[in-house]
């Protein structure tokens, strides 16, 4: 290993360990060709890695998101569960733990149909759900699927 390489090493001016194995996790999914039950066996496996705090928290949502919005594919997308119409992710669940954030995060992407005016949220942080916090999620879900 050349020195240049050790000192750009140190200095994590790129990716970070848990960014590149996302990427990587990423990849094998673009990769794979799998079914739906597939999809969420794989789905219920990355929930049941996490640790018991979000474990629970994505259990719930996962009752969430299928119950509310049953047309949506649960699938993985950068190692976390996501729930895609049409093959598309509409929203998303990523741990505290993938990235070693302090919360984790119910996210939408630009396919969710929960404009609101001219500026909106398109992710919460999550460290506990309570019932107005589910009722409120699964509004949003009915609605990002349109």
């Amino acid at each position: 290993v050349n020195d240049a390489k050790k000192t750009a090493d140190t200095k994590h001016t790129g990716f970070t360990s848990e960014e590149r194995a996302a990427m990587k996790e990423r990849a094998k999914e673009l990769k794979a060709n799998a079914s739906k039950a597939d999809d969420l066996r794989d789905v219920l496996q990355k929930i049941a890695e996490m640790p018991e705090a979000d474990r629970a928290i994505a259990t719930r949502l996962h009752e969430l998101i299928t119950t509310a919005a049953p047309s949506l594919v649960p699938k993985t997308w950068y190692g976390q569960p996501a729930y895609a119409k049409d093959g598309r992710v509409v929203c998303f669940f990523q741990s505290s733990d993938k990235f070693n954030t302090r919360y984790s995060t119910l996210g939408f992407s630009d396919v969710a149909a929960i404009d609101d005016g001219s500026m909106w949220p398109t992710s919460f942080a999550v460290t506990k759900l309570t019932a107005a916090d589910e009722a409120m999620i699964s509004a949003l879900i009915t609605k990002s699927v349109g």
